[in-house]
């Protein structure tokens, strides 16, 4: 099978892969195969380039200092060690 890719000179001086909107659609897992690969892919309307395709880079979650608290502080209501009424006490079968 034969593939063909444009290579074009930009300003930057680096080679450029450009396509076609009709040739990014026929060819459109090769060419996320080459972005996931880490190549750049300019998709142009004829000869006039009108997106980029760019490998994605997830965002890095910034990870906490040793020591700093990761969750929100929490406090126990002090009738949380009260005794248990007589009620209560039936009702759990304890008399």
């Amino acid at each position: 099978m034969f593939f063909v890719i444009d290579l074009v000179w930009t300003r930057f001086n680096y080679i450029d892969m450009q396509f076609t909107i009709h040739k990014a659609k026929t060819h459109l897992s090769r060419i996320l195969h080459q972005v996931e690969g880490g190549e750049e892919v300019t998709l142009c309307r004829g000869v006039v380039p009108v997106a980029k395709i760019v490998p994605f880079t997830p965002p890095r979650k910034a990870r906490p200092a040793v020591g700093q608290p990761t969750a929100k502080p929490f406090s126990i209501p002090h009738d949380a060690f009260a005794p248990l009424t007589k009620g209560e006490l039936m009702d759990w079968g304890i008399r």
